[in-house]
């Protein structure tokens, strides 16, 4: 006789109905929107995006249940334009049986399909002939057609919460006759889980076999450690929480707030982010955030990525943590970045002005009888090396006042010279400095 196949943990203990999900009220609960879509008995195309183990095909598989249609799934890492052609026949011939029955097509990890892909289910999709279900865990706003996102609903997934986590991990227990786990193991499992109901359950899967070989009827947190091996955070290192936790890094700097900036940095660290890329954009967050209120903040990024250079991880990630700690708590200006993009717009809206002659370089005879240079007042050779009244911009171009210094920081003073020195500009210019 042969032998049954085995069924996966997570596939045993997958909710067969609506009441048996575990977590996502704020879509399943009464009078939340997925919640109204069942009880509507009108299927709609949708995005589920959320991370890895929230429930995205638990719901696409109930919303097929619901509605009593076909279920039909395409993993876009495996599949490709074949598939979507055997899908529309399976569901053409599905609406055109003795018992008619609509069709969902479920996508997981849509965002694997390229656009010519994704395109091939806009006309199906348009006609009704089948309801386009697709699941990702990237930010669909970037990796799903605009055409197809328009089409469909976007429900945004949460990482489950401890308490879920919880919940999941009595039923899971209950099922594997009775094994049963100590406290402090079944917070180890739940902090290792880090918010995914199947790595929760293949974890304890994995314990519950290694458990039956020794006769083990309880786990403990020794154990599990010596299992487990060292503890391994779940971590998209080129998805939406990469980007996701470099922006919270980058704006705890912003906001001055130093644990919440060592805390991300550490998060991104430990999830095995390549160090030197943290380097970069704290080198960019020096420009960016600190600029002119405190100019030391650029030099000291940039020595800690050449320190991070010589001695690598992790010696060198202390350098990294100095530096995060000195630009959260740096005064902050952003007048740099802001005036360099006032210009950058002018420069790109405006036409091409010419240098005007007194400015013009004139390293030949025959440029300086043009008159290139003719008139140029050597600041060295002016009171306090300042050319009073002197003009540097474009003939006929009003000052267009990129630059305004933040009153915080060295910046204070950078704004009290460019003060006087416009003062000194209007008296030179024979009119009287504005009040």
């Amino acid at each position: 006789m042969p032998q049954a196949l085995h069924v996966p943990l997570p596939e045993r203990l997958r909710p067969r109905t609506l009441a048996q999900v575990v977590g996502q009220q704020h879509l399943l609960g009464e009078g939340m929107p997925l919640r109204l879509a069942f009880e509507s008995g009108q299927p709609h195309s949708c995005i589920l995006w959320g991370p890895p183990g929230t429930g995205k095909t638990t719901i696409a598989r109930l919303m097929a249940q619901a509605f009593d249609a076909q279920f039909i799934t395409i993993s876009a890492v495996l599949g490709g334009v074949k598939d979507i052609r055997e899908a529309v026949e399976r569901a053409q011939a599905a609406q055109e049986g003795l018992a008619p029955q609509a069709t969902i097509v479920f996508v997981d990890e849509v965002h694997r399909f390229n656009k010519s892909q994704q395109d091939a289910f806009l006309p199906h999709v348009e006609s009704g002939l089948f309801t386009f279900i697709g699941a990702t865990t990237e930010n669909p706003s970037f990796e799903v057609n605009s055409a197809l996102l328009s089409r469909a609903a976007v429900y945004v997934l949460k990482a489950l919460e401890e308490a879920d986590l919880r919940e999941i991990l009595a039923r899971a227990l209950a099922a594997l006759d009775g094994l049963a786990a100590e406290p402090a193991a079944s917070d180890r499992l739940v902090a290792y889980a880090d918010g995914d109901a199947r790595r929760l359950l293949n974890t304890l899967e994995t314990l519950a076999v290694a458990a039956r070989a020794e006769k083990r009827a309880r786990i403990t947190d020794e154990w599990l450690l010596k299992v487990l091996g060292e503890r391994l955070r779940r971590y998209d290192k080129g998805g939406e929480q990469f980007y996701d936790t470099i922006s919270a890094l980058h704006k705890s700097v912003r906001g001055s707030d130093p644990d919440a900036a060592l805390y991300w940095l550490a998060r991104m660290l430990d999830g095995g982010v390549d160090a030197r890329y943290i380097a970069r954009r704290l080198i960019r967050m020096a420009s960016e955030d600190i600029g002119l209120a405190d100019p030391r903040a650029l030099r000291l990024a940039l020595d800690a990525a050449e320190v991070y250079e010589r001695l690598g991880s992790p010696e060198g990630e202390l350098a990294l943590a100095q530096c995060a700690l000195y630009l959260a708590v740096a005064p902050k200006s952003n007048a740099a970045y802001v005036a360099y993009k006032r210009a950058r717009a002018l420069v790109r809206e405006d036409g091409t002005r010419p240098v005007p002659m007194h400015l013009r370089n004139a390293p030949t005879q025959l440029m300086k009888q043009l008159g290139h240079g003719a008139g140029y007042r050597y600041a060295h050779d002016e009171p306090d090396a300042f050319a009073a009244g002197e003009r540097y911009l474009p003939d006929g171009m009003a000052p267009p006042g990129f630059y305004e210094p933040a009153p915080r920081g060295l910046e204070i003073r950078i704004g009290e010279k460019l003060a006087e020195l416009a003062r000194r500009n209007q008296a030179a210019a024979g009119s009287s400095p504005a009040e």
